[in-house]
Parts: structure tokens; sequence; C-alpha cells
């Protein structure tokens, strides 16, 4: 949080009406699976922006940050409407004819518009009986042959049942809101800014804030370019006001799977012509045209879902918070995005009114103490005590400065209220292993930087001791002299005949045989 000065522009809407504000930059991350979220500060401190300074406030603003659930919004276009199921009806008949009336090939008898016209391809296709057709039947005796005439079928397709309506999926987006209120005293300011309004001024022109960006992987964010989306037809055909909330129906399809203008066979869309103009119809099995249909999807998905697997087509179980967003309706879908999303904000508050608080005190140094400690070791300590002499809570720093060869210590930082007495410890590290001493002054300083009192010292390090494992006497190396040569010649040669003379005299076999029979006698 900096105090920086208020700049004007050429856009004076977007401006504060301030000399100086408070500028503060946080990231607000959503909740969990991009839910929900909110955040709740306490402004207290500023830092001045041309002296550094942190500054007080003695009455501390209040922001609280609420953020909506994350969404990808798509765009959709109206392409058409398909039947849910298409069916092939045949009828065991007589006499079919494309013409024949509804007493002859009953449901498949061709149909008509609101005007009356006959609507082309709805005719019956008559198939000859027999074991081999499209639908097997028996062709009867001979005399049912003359007087009732030759058995067929007739064969129809008819679109009974549900309708859906097809939608292109477009540029995707990403949405939410972020509510920021301030409250500061009694005034309270409140802004609303998302991806589509990033820069919001309040009403009072006391907050002004402006989304910089997201911090997203969009790793949960796909694309839809290659589907469309299909969802239940609510009314009459043609391009709906509303999607309706049947969204157990909704499904993502390939768009490989569509026949937009009908005339391909066991595709999604299939029309009248493309069923009645399909080769070889008679000899081709039944429902031959009307695979790959979207009963067919949603079957194997109800299949998965009773498996405990997650769907293939459907967004219900595949996708969280669909079509949740704000102002759902029929030219776009949403889904919920589940991972983190940090929002990046920066908030500018009119600071012409601010107080702040300013609180500095006196202070001693009571006591500094280093013992000695062995150079080269991991580090001394010094134990610094101090008070606050004053009668108000202040911050301090204490700043430790050695002479050569004592690596530089970082500055620390304190609180002290009146009269307190504090410790504090610094570690000392020497760069040197020879035995030495230094000579140390220890200041302490008052929130405003300034010197307010000052202590030496001094202590002594012992040289650093590479061996401590060493027991005994230490080496001893031989005189280097020519008569302490010769003597040590004629110090083994009286070993060497004294040893010869005891074995001739027996003195030394008869001191280890009584050795031994002193010790056979000890074990008997």
């Amino acid at each position: 949080m900096e105090l920086e000065k208020c700049e004007k522009n050429s856009n004076s809407e977007d401006n504060l009406n301030c000399t100086t504000k408070i500028v503060l930059n946080m990231a607000v991350p959503s909740g969990s699976s991009g839910g929900e979220a909110s955040i709740v500060a306490e402004l207290v401190e500023v830092e001045e922006n041309s002296s550094r300074k942190m500054q007080t406030l003695r009455i501390p603003p209040v922001i609280t940050v609420n953020k909506t659930s994350a969404y990808a919004l798509y765009q959709l276009t109206y392409i058409r409407d398909v039947p849910y199921k298409p069916e092939e009806y045949y009828v065991k008949t007589r006499k079919c004819e494309p013409d024949a009336g509804a007493n002859v090939v009953k449901i498949c008898e061709r149909l008509r518009d609101e005007e009356g016209h006959i609507i082309e391809y709805t005719q019956p296709i008559c198939c000859p009986c027999g074991p081999q057709r499209r639908m097997p039947s028996s062709c009867g005796n001979f005399f049912d042959k003359l007087t009732k005439g030759k058995a067929n079928t007739a064969h129809c397709v008819r679109f009974p049942g549900d309708w859906f309506h097809v939608f292109g999926i477009g540029r995707r987006t990403l949405g939410f809101s972020v509510r920021i209120q301030v409250k500061s005293g009694t005034k309270v300011s409140e802004v609303f800014v998302g991806p589509e309004n990033r820069t919001v001024i309040s009403d009072d022109k006391f907050l002004r804030v402006n989304l910089i960006g997201d911090f997203v992987g969009y790793t949960n964010i796909p694309s839809f370019e290659d589907f469309y989306l299909v969802v239940p037809r609510q009314g009459s055909p043609g391009q709906p006001q509303d999607l309706g909330r049947n969204i157990s129906m909704w499904m993502l399809l390939e768009r490989v799977r569509f026949t937009l203008d009908g005339i391909e066979c066991n595709k999604i869309g299939v029309s009248y012509e493309a069923f009645n103009q399909q080769p070889n119809f008679c000899s081709s099995p039944f429902w031959t045209c009307l695979h790959n249909q979207l009963w067919n999807f949603r079957e194997a998905d109800l299949n998965r879902i009773s498996r405990n697997q997650v769907p293939l087509y459907g967004l219900e179980g595949r996708f969280e918070r669909i079509n949740q967003h704000p102002s759902a309706g029929s030219y776009s879908f949403s889904i919920g995005i589940t991972e983190v999303l940090s929002t990046n904000l920066v908030l500018e508050l009119s600071a012409n009114d601010v107080e702040y608080v300013y609180q500095r005190s006196p202070g001693k140094i009571i006591s500094v103490s280093v013992p000695t400690f062995e150079a080269l070791t991991q580090f001394g300590v010094a134990t610094i005590t101090t008070k606050n002499t004053g009668e108000v809570e202040a911050s301090y720093s204490l700043t430790f400065n050695c002479s050569k060869d004592i690596t530089l210590m970082e500055e620390q930082f304190l609180i002290m209220k009146p009269n307190e007495v504090t410790t504090q410890s610094c570690k000392i590290y020497p760069s040197t292993d020879q035995a030495s001493k230094y000579f140390c002054a220890v200041v302490l300083k008052d929130s405003d930087y300034n010197e307010v009192d000052r202590a030496e010292c001094q202590f002594a390090t012992t040289a650093t001791v590479l061996d401590n494992d060493t027991h005994g006497m230490p080496f001893q190396p031989p005189e280097a002299s020519i008569n302490s040569f010769f003597d040590s010649i004629e110090s083994i040669w009286n070993k060497i005949w004294r040893s010869l003379t005891e074995f001739i005299t027996g003195k030394t076999c008869r001191y280890y045989l009584q050795l031994y029979f002193s010790f056979a006698s000890y074990k008997i």
C-alpha cells in the first residue's frame, strides 16, 4: 500500500477528486473449484512514496471484496431443429402404391402441410414380399394373389416424439463479477468490476478500481468450436427465446455427426429425402439410414451413468454450474471454471481527508553482552537489552556495527510499549580463525529512524583448535645431535647384551616358569 499523488488526464470521469491517494494492489483468488470467494481487510498502514516511511491511519478503512463464481461463457448461433428419435414404420399390405390412402398403407400415407399441400418424399416405399427383403414377409398362396392381390410391405420414416434445437458454439469469454466496498468512518463507497467493465469509479469519486488481469492456467476451460450444442425444444419450431432448464438432456456432439441439409443417412438431422432416396432400399436391413441419432448418444450416456461413469456427451455430470451466468438466454451458455482463478485488482482511495497516527518515543540501551567464543565456529551471540522510556507505544530499530573481520549484520526492528524492557539477540559471524578483540557500536533508532541512544562494547574470540581429539603428551621428535646418535647405539647394545646374559644363566627361563606355575596354582 502506497501513498501517491493523484494524476489528472484528459478523461476526467476516470479520476478521483484528490491530491493524494492510497494505492493498494491485491490478488483475489476464487473459492474452491472456482466458487464464490470473499475477503475482508483493514487498511492500517501505508507507505509514503517519496520518503518510504510507514504511516498509521487513525481511522483504518475496511475493505470488503466479494467475488462471484467464475465461468466460461460461449456465444451461440441457432442453426436448425432436429428430431430426437426418427423411426421407420412398415405395414404389411397388398396393392401398395406411392399415392395409396390410409386404408391401404395406414401410417405411411403421404403427409400434407397446414395448407393441404403434399410434403415431398413422405410417400411410402413399396417392397415386394419374400424372406430376403427389408422386412421379411410371406407372399401367401396362389389363390390369395388372385383374389387379394400380391403381398408387399409399405415403408416410411416419421419423426414422433421430441425435437431438439441445434446451436453452433462460438467465441468463449471469461465471466465473473467482483464487488468492492470501502467503509471509511461513516462513508461507504462501492463498485462492481468484471472482464467486461475493467475500470470503475464510485459515484462519490472516493474509490477507483482497475481490474488488471487474471492468473489462471486455463487447463479446465475447454473450447467447443468443433461441437454443436443440442437442447430440448420447448415450444414451436425455430429459434427459441429461452434454452429452458432441462439441462439433464443437453448434449455436446461433434459437428461431423450432423447433416445440416438432411440429405445424409445415419447422421443427426436426417430428412424424408435421405431416407426415401437411399439405394437398394428393399434389400437393405430395416432401420437402415437411421443410426447414430440423438437418442443413441443419450442411451449410451445413461448406460455409463448406471455404471457410475462420467457421461461422454451430456453436460450434466461433466461440468459444474451449467448456464448459471447472469442473464442466461438463447444466445449464450456457460460452464463453471473448476480451477483457482486469481484476479489482480488495483484499488485507489482518495487520501485528502485521511488522518495519520505518528507515534515516536525515546528509548535507551540498558546493556550489551557478547560472551567470548571460538573464532570460525558457526556464530557468536550478542544480547542487547533495550527500554522504551517514553509514554506511548512505538517502533524502534537496532543497528549493530562492529570493526573489521565481522560480517555485516542486518538491522533489527522491534515494537515496545511504554516502559517495556525487551531483549534482542544478534548473531555475530567472524571471518578469521585467529584469536582477536573486537569493538562494536549498538545504535537504537526511533520510528523516524533518528538515533536515540548508542552503546559501545568489546568482546574477544579464541583461536580455532583444529584437532580437539588429541590425548596424552605431545609427540617429541628425537634430538638430532651426533652425541645422541651414539647414545642410542650404546643403549641398544646394552639391551642386547643383558638379554643374552639372562638366557645363558637361565634367569629368563626361571622367571617365565615361575610365572607359569604361579598361574597354574591359581587355576587349581
